[in-house]
């Protein structure tokens, strides 16, 4: 715009000039206002042209938007799962994106930052894990326009008192304990019978992970007629690569464990550090985390990204599931192992899809049989006769 005034201004004052200089005019005065007009109309032109296309190039904000838990988005798990599904879709669609970080691990900074999201335009916004529940709470009533994908999450008030979901709302949860029945299933039948289990905090998924992953050890265990699988069992209290979860795996390693199960975020950075030093091996969750180490033998997997494309899909196409809650299992492919780069001796393509199978079919009822979180109170009460827990405070 400014460029426009001044290139106006610059043709008025050579017209007053020449006015100026010219005693007697030597053509028409309506003539030289004429080619003066015509003159400046072609600047102007030229100028607004210019300054369109500026402004349409320019993007107006980011209309698709995901708010990071207490992880970072390149966690090699939940976070950076959902995120990357986020950018595969967007890229793919040509939909504005952008994610933000809470400035601490509170219900009032996510809040604040998903004020931030939609201040800056967004009209989806994701919010990975249960920690999201009470700001997604205040949140569909504050952004009713807004639509939110809840992953891991239902609304509730903050102390488990009033749960409720309105039409903006979309909530995702994943089978995890059918995810983990699969990893706990191929670690016994790839040879392993010596396990642990080292989960982040004890919230509702990584639990139903952890129980799984034992009673697919026993699962297995049954089949193949072996006597006794031994499972030390441990919550860290966070999802953090720290010298104490080092330390703990390192002396589960030192004494004989051959395989840990590690589900809690940046967890597994500890248990893939303690491995790597004892020569044992890990079993990664979320995502794929073969690339981490080349002791991650497999990883206990949720199609984040699938899931949460899944639901973009939906509100672009006019059909959101809001005011929906539902559950995602191995029926819709929504868990599993990620086969084909796995690292396992013995545990078969065949043997995979073998279980897979009889999992979505719930063959003899197995799939029915995994306990969730809310069916037992702790590892220790788990039904299991082959494999012995030790559970670690």
């Amino acid at each position: 715009m400014k460029k426009l005034l001044f290139m106006i201004l610059a043709v008025v004052m050579v017209v007053a000039l020449f006015a100026a200089c010219t005693p007697e005019p030597v053509a028409p005065v309506e003539d030289v206002v004429e080619d003066v007009v015509d003159d400046v109309e072609e600047v102007v032109d030229e100028v607004v042209d210019e300054v369109v296309d500026e402004v349409v190039e320019e993007p107006s904000g980011y209309e698709l938007a995901m708010i990071t838990d207490i992880g970072d988005i390149d966690d090699k798990s939940f976070n950076q799962g959902t995120w990357e599904g986020i950018v595969e879709y967007a890229e793919a669609n040509g939909v504005t994106h952008k994610y933000y970080k809470p400035t601490e691990k509170s219900t009032d900074a996510y809040v604040a930052a998903i004020d931030l999201a939609v201040a800056g335009g967004a009209m989806v916004i994701v919010t990975p894990g249960f920690l999201f529940e009470p700001a997604i709470f205040q949140a569909q009533d504050m952004y009713p326009e807004i639509s939110f994908i809840l992953l891991d999450g239902f609304p509730q008030d903050g102390t488990y008192t009033e749960f409720r979901i309105e039409a903006n709302v979309y909530s995702i949860f994943y089978a995890e304990q059918q995810s983990g029945f699969m990893a706990g299933y191929a670690a016994v039948m790839d040879g392993y019978t010596k396990l642990g289990f080292m989960g982040g905090m004890a919230v509702p998924a990584v639990v139903r992970f952890g129980y799984g992953f034992a009673q697919g050890a026993e699962y297995a265990a049954a089949q193949m007629g072996i006597d006794a699988i031994e499972l030390k069992y441990h919550y860290t209290g966070n999802f953090d690569a720290t010298p104490e979860n080092q330390t703990m795996a390192a002396s589960w390693y030192g004494a004989g464990t051959e395989v840990i199960f590690a589900a809690g975020g940046k967890v597994g950075n500890s248990v893939m550090a303690a491995a790597e030093a004892a020569d044992g091996k890990v079993i990664g969750v979320d995502v794929d985390q073969g690339s981490e180490s080349d002791t991650v033998i497999t990883s206990a997997k949720k199609e984040l990204a699938i899931s949460v494309q899944q639901g973009l899909a939906g509100y672009y196409a006019g059909e959101f599931k809001g005011g929906v809650s539902e559950v995602l299992d191995i029926t819709v492919d929504a868990v599993g192992l990620p086969f084909a780069t796995s690292r396992f001796n013995q545990f078969t393509q065949a043997d995979y899809d073998a279980i897979y199978a009889a999992l979505v079919a719930d063959t003899d009822g197995i799939a029915s049989a995994i306990l969730g979180d809310a069916d037992v109170a702790a590892a220790g009460e788990l039904p299991l006769t082959i494999v012995s827990v030790t559970v670690f405070e």
